[in-house]
């Protein structure tokens, strides 16, 4: 019982037909990958931020980055925004950056 020997390109063209793509993003993130009703019209100016984002890096008390980090992740296990650690901080941010008079 001798199996005939192929090569990977030729045993891959013979793969069964590939798991239908929905079905898939439902077991892989389960109710996250049913499309959700937008919560608000997509604002061009937030558009434009989104896409303006650019990399920062910076220290903080060890206290207070696992707190973030705890926030974020029980955030996210609670489908409560914002819930990443770019949009936490960066909501913290604006007001500072707003009441000092360096944002409009």
């Amino acid at each position: 019982m001798s199996s005939e020997r192929r090569t990977l390109v030729d045993g891959l063209k013979n793969t069964p037909p590939t798991v239908d793509p929905v079905k898939e993003a439902e077991f892989v993130y389960g109710d996250k990958a049913k499309p959700r009703p937008a919560e608000r019209p997509a604002d061009p100016q937030n558009v434009a931020a989104l896409l303006n984002r650019v990399p920062i890096s910076t220290r903080m008390k060890a206290e207070y980055a696992n707190a973030l980090k705890r926030a974020s992740l029980e955030r996210q296990l609670e489908g409560i925004e914002p819930n990443t650690l770019q949009d936490i901080l960066e909501q913290a941010v604006e007001p500072w950056l707003r009441s000092n008079g360096y944002i409009r």
